[in-house]
């Protein structure tokens, strides 16, 4: 089968490398020469991945079956409507169901004239008097959006971006002289986490629960970012995520799906919720139309039983065959090498030399971001997240010290979060929901043991969850 990719980041290098472990063949369209890609790849073309009409000429030029759109952009562009009008079956929603990522606005609109459950309050101040009006009576703390697409970047939380309201007015101000809506919700307080799913006309089926790391500095410090890291749990749950918690938010992706398709905007490729998991249960916080970046690099390196091309074809054909839904019971941990000051003012053109076999045996996985080959074994930072380095094993933990035993294979100069998936982390993170569930209980550690890798998975979360 022969697979068009748009789109030249980490994310599309993992949805190349999974359709090369199922031999399907792969060409790539994107901005950029992605060194990873390149090296998978057919064939491939630089183009902006929003020129519909390019993109369209290069897929038939390559006679592809099908195509897999990675960024937002060009889903909100309309780049899948323009595939399926030339009769080349996409993994992507329609410009008009996309907007359930490419407007906040349309989406808390959506799931609230459709009763889903799970919202936040909310209010979408059009001019600034309104802006006004709404900050007068909306209750602290809360969070400021632009409607449109920011990469992830640009949410302001009181609290750790402003602390007055009248801040967050100067800020929903200039996004609505800017052109944007604004969304002003409440902040909810939990632990976030990601649960994405395939979305077809046969159901909706969802991955793996994965937590994603958005600030640029350890401790959850610093800058808001497209994401720092993410990791996995081997029951594909998360310490703090129970089986009830997560059939919930699956409830609600299912909702979503059911409220675009009763407005006449069938769906059919990934859906992306980011959860907020409360003392009350999962609320959502936002949704996104394609896989996540880093999220879709944890889920995507677990599929390797599977025929995963025949299942990106029935995504975009309109039936999955379920036993196509098999990924491995490990623990994943992605973290970024990113360029030094990343989330705020990024220094790019840092060389990073890696010896990217010797990683590679150590169990941990490379794939690659924005960098560009600058040579043998050498990659030269861009101004985003540059190279994902991904371990696996039995534990969380465990493969969150593979990657640390990784790096020494790396020089040059770079940043990164090592605290993503450590065990300080983890029990923080399970210490810190315990608190908002059971204020006045006596804490209860989060056991690390570790169990073998033939070994049943929990479903249970929390405490009872083994890590592995």
């Amino acid at each position: 089968m022969r697979f068009l990719v748009l789109g030249g980041g980490a994310r599309e290098h993992a949805i190349g490398l999974a359709l090369a472990r199922a031999e399907a063949e792969v060409v790539v369209a994107s901005s950029n020469a992605n060194p990873g890609l390149e090296r998978i790849a057919q064939t491939s073309v630089r183009v902006d991945p929003t020129d519909a009409e390019r993109v369209v000429a290069f897929a038939r030029a390559q006679k592809v079956e099908a195509a897999v759109i990675g960024p937002e952009a060009p889903l909100a562009a309309g780049v899948a409507d323009a595939l399926r009008a030339a009769e080349i079956p996409t993994v992507g929603p329609d410009r008009s169901a996309a907007r359930i990522e490419s407007s906040k606005w349309f989406c808390r609109d959506l799931l609230d004239r459709h009763d889903v459950g799970g919202q936040p309050k909310w209010v979408a101040p059009a001019t600034p008097e309104e802006v006004d009006r709404a900050l007068a009576r909306f209750p602290s703390p809360f969070v400021v959006k632009p409607a449109g697409l920011t990469a992830g970047k640009g949410v302001w939380v009181q609290g750790a971006d402003f602390t007055e309201p009248k801040e967050a007015g100067v800020y929903a101000k200039s996004l609505l002289l800017q052109g944007d809506r604004v969304v002003i919700e409440q902040k909810l307080e939990g632990e976030e986490f990601s649960l994405m799913a395939f979305v077809t006309d046969s159901g909706t089926y969802p991955m793996p629960a994965v937590q994603d790391f958005k600030r640029a500095l350890e401790g959850d410090h610093g800058a808001n970012t497209g994401g720092m890291g993410a990791y996995s749990q081997r029951d594909h749950l998360l310490p703090f995520l129970s089986s009830a918690d997560r059939d919930r938010a699956y409830e609600i992706l299912t909702q979503a799906v059911a409220a675009l398709r009763a407005d006449g905007l069938p769906y059919r490729g990934i859906l992306y919720g980011g959860f907020m998991l409360t003392a009350g249960g999962p609320y959502l916080l936002e949704f996104n139309a394609r896989f996540g970046d880093p999220e879709g690099i944890n889920v995507l390196t677990l599929y390797e039983e599977g025929d995963f091309a025949e299942l990106l074809y029935g995504v975009a054909t309109g039936r999955v065959e379920p036993n196509l839904l098999q990924f491995r019971l490990r623990s994943t941990v992605v973290k970024y090498l990113v360029p030094p000051g990343y989330g705020d003012k990024p220094r790019p053109g840092g060389i990073l030399t890696l010896d990217a076999p010797a990683i590679e045996a150590t169990g941990v996985h490379v794939v690659y971001g924005s960098v560009e080959a600058a040579g043998p074994g050498k990659v030269r930072l861009g101004t985003s997240r540059g190279i994902a380095l991904v371990g696996e094993a039995s534990a969380i933990h465990e493969a969150s010290s593979r990657v640390e035993a990784a790096l020494a294979h790396v020089q040059g100069d770079y940043a990164l979060r090592h605290d993503i998936g450590t065990k300080a982390d983890l029990e923080a993170r399970w210490e810190h929901l315990r608190r908002l569930r059971a204020p006045t209980a006596k804490p209860s550690p989060l056991p690390l043991s570790v169990a073998p890798p033939d070994a049943p998975a929990s479903s249970a979360g929390g405490p009872d969850t083994l890590l592995g």
